[in-house]
């Protein structure tokens, strides 16, 4: 997962992950314990389609070679600390790091298809005034592995196959782009999660230099952007973390974004009673849009405990979906699933659960 190659030759050298390592690294392994090169391919799939959770799973290994990778690496496995289940299927996980630092994640049911919700980051710095994330402020930025073992947790947990990923948990994805990137690429990957690549989704509050970025990767990946007002005032006020990027310039940003990629982007949209509801507000929004490749996907703000913030009607929101409509912008509402345990979007915050 990393692009760094790091020769394990001594048994003095301190524990890796065998998640951090590269094919070179196993390999170089290997060749020092006089194991043939095709262990590497079996080995990454015990960790990387199989999830095992130690080296004694990976039953078609010699005894002997997995006694040596016990004594040379480690299995750094995510911890459930606590898991809540929703009344609409939904499951959110509280799951501890191998440092102590914990992340939630959540696995979101629907007929025969399985969304993973991920986070990239545990806490968040950018401060946005709906989320309890960003209340807490940021602890640190995960690796791309423990952004992958999170989807792989949820797969076990239902026992099903993982057929979307969000990565709209915790966290700024682009404040840590080569560590999701990368867990998007082993997500992607036949020899790991095989997720096909516009199944996987990247939401941004709209780090522009990130988002150019993202427009010049080889893969289909999708992406939604945090927009939630069309008014540089409103939206300054409510995304702090992004002020200094303009909506001007993220305007410029999004429409290279489909020039160079073809792919119809997703604004994201809370709607915020009497905040960002309003007519002007909504007049903002449809010009921000119009004439643009965009999907505008309305949500109905998640109330978080301590925000004076509340949600704006569901007879409000079918009047933006019908003015985006008139504009020639499609919209839709979202159904926030997991509210009831704090599961939906803007709600994870890192605490302990209640019950199971």
């Amino acid at each position: 997962m990393t692009s760094q190659s790091t020769t394990l030759s001594s048994h003095n050298d301190a524990p890796r992950d065998v998640h951090d390592l590269t094919r070179g690294d196993l390999l170089d392994l290997l060749a020092e314990l006089k194991q043939p090169s095709f262990r590497a391919k079996q080995i990454e799939e015990w960790v990387w389609v199989k999830n095992a959770r130690s080296f004694d799973e990976m039953t078609n290994l010699p005894k002997s070679l997995r006694e040596e990778l016990s004594k040379r690496l480690t299995l750094g496995v995510l911890e459930e600390v606590a898991r809540q289940g929703s009344v609409d299927g939904s499951r959110k996980y509280l799951l501890r790091l191998t440092d102590g630092v914990s992340v939630e994640c959540v696995g979101m049911p629907s007929g025969n298809r399985l969304a993973v919700c991920v986070s990239t980051q545990a806490g968040c710095a950018m401060g946005c005034a709906f989320c309890a994330t960003g209340g807490a402020g940021l602890t640190r930025s995960l690796t791309a592995a423990e952004i992958y073992e999170q989807v792989m947790q949820v797969r076990d947990d239902f026992n099903a196959r993982v057929t979307s990923v969000v990565m709209m948990g915790q966290g700024e994805p682009f404040m840590n782009y080569d560590a999701t990137l990368a867990a998007l690429r082993k997500l992607n990957s036949p020899e790991g999660a095989g997720i096909g690549a516009r199944h996987l989704t990247v939401s941004t509050c709209g780090v522009i230099p990130q988002i150019m970025r993202f427009a010049n990767e080889p893969e289909q990946f999708t992406l939604a952007v945090s927009l939630h007002s069309a008014v540089q005032k409103t939206r300054n006020a409510l995304m702090p973390g992004v002020r200094k990027y303009s909506l001007i310039n993220l305007y410029n940003a999004m429409g290279e974004y489909v020039n160079k990629t073809g792919r119809r982007p997703t604004y994201e949209y809370a709607l915020i009673g009497g905040i960002n509801d309003t007519e002007s507000e909504l007049q903002a929004l449809c010009d921000f849009c119009e004439g643009t490749l965009a999907h505008v996907n309305l949500i109905q703000l998640n109330e978080v405990e301590g925000s004076k913030l509340r949600p704006s009607t569901p007879e409000r929101a079918q009047d933006f979906v019908r003015a985006l409509a008139r504009v020639g912008v499609e919209a839709t509402v979202r159904d926030s699933r997991g509210a009831d345990i704090d599961a939906a979007c803007g709600q994870l915050k890192q605490r302990v659960l209640r019950g199971r």
